[in-house]
């Protein structure tokens, strides 16, 4: 039986981040960047990525992200390496949503004050990113921003572009009724959610060096630090050998949201929230914060970056080649009727 829990998390809005607010916008958007568009332009804004049809069978695909208040844990924890991990994190694996390869990547950096060596770690940060999903980085932009950002202040932007046959491709198209789900296993909180983990961490006081029980001996700045897990190859490569038939990145608003994306009008998806064990981080910050089940389930990945779409008799398959890469892989459930997704067992009670 379901839970009934629905999008929309209250804590993460107390926290300063209106969900509902920011798909208002993308409506908006929408609207406005229809009557900017050309020949060979298609999916409306909205989807994980767009694409440009280049003809004879190829499409190129594009998506752009952030790094959110993350960076704000990064700078004041002095360790600036691994936030560029989770911008390529968050731009290439929405591209390979679409079955597409990421071809190359571009970031910009936003400063306070230009220091080389902070610039320097920080862009480290993102080339090890795109050697993970296998991507150029052809350039960027670092732009000073005196008196609008304190000196140690950044911020990161990233923009990725991929490149898919048509005749790879996935998307909610390519689903049915009965298709098994399969989940990739989350590195940690990724790169969603650091406004409510921020405010969390602040309520109780805790130092970002401190050692709290529930973290298996991690620093708090190491757990949160933790880079975004980087799933474009491994996908990729499903697509191409027909073994996926959508994939879902899951970024903000969490499974809830997002694996509706990845499945077509009147399909929805039953899942079974004991088949798999989230990181010890999800429970910390529940813990500490005193976050209700509907609302971890609304804001966070809770433990699962990516979900596959693929045939029944392929689940296993997907599941041992996705474990093989480096990625713990789970069978979740199944896609079914009506639309929504619905959660069963303990964990969202």
């Amino acid at each position: 039986m379901g839970t009934g829990i629905t999008p929309g998390s209250d804590a993460y809005r107390r926290a300063g981040v209106d969900l509902d607010a920011a798909a208002r916008a993308v409506s908006l958007i929408a609207d406005i960047a229809a009557g900017a568009s050309r020949a060979g332009a298609a999916d409306a804004v909205g989807g994980f990525a767009g694409r440009f049809d280049l003809g004879d069978g190829r499409t190129l695909v594009a998506a752009t992200d952030g790094v959110g208040t993350k960076t704000e844990i990064a700078r004041a924890a002095g360790r600036l390496d691994t936030v560029g991990i989770d911008l390529v994190a968050m731009c290439a694996d929405d591209v390979v949503c679409t079955g597409a390869e990421p071809l190359f990547f571009l970031d910009y950096l936003a400063v306070g004050k230009v220091v080389a060596e902070r610039v320097a770690e920080l862009v480290a940060g993102v080339a090890e990113g795109c050697r993970r999903a296998g991507c150029a980085l052809l350039g960027g932009e670092t732009a000073e921003h005196p008196g609008l950002m304190e000196e140690d202040q950044f911020d990161l932007a990233g923009f990725c572009v991929g490149v898919v046959d048509d005749a790879t491709s996935i998307g909610p198209e390519r689903v049915t009724a009965g298709d098994v789900l399969v989940g990739l296993a989350a590195s940690g909180l990724h790169s969603n959610g650091f406004s409510l983990v921020r405010e969390v961490i602040g309520r109780a006081r805790l130092a970002l060096d401190e050692r709290p029980e529930g973290l298996g001996g991690r620093s708090l700045a190491e757990a949160l630090l933790e880079p975004t897990a980087v799933y474009a190859p491994l996908v990729a490569g499903l697509a191409r050998e027909g073994l996926v038939g959508a994939a879902a990145h899951v970024t903000g608003g969490g499974i809830l949201e997002n694996l509706p994306r990845a499945l077509p009008p009147g399909l929805g998806a039953d899942l079974d929230p004991g088949a798999w064990t989230p990181p010890a981080v999800f429970d910390f910050v529940a813990r500490t914060g005193g976050i209700p089940p509907a609302d971890m389930w609304s804001t966070f990945n809770m433990g699962i970056g990516m979900m596959l779409v693929t045939r029944p008799d392929r689940a296993a398959e997907v599941v041992e080649r996705a474990r093989a890469s480096g990625h713990d892989a789970h069978v979740l459930g199944r896609v079914s009727a009506p639309e929504g997704v619905r959660l069963g067992g303990s964990r969202t009670s």
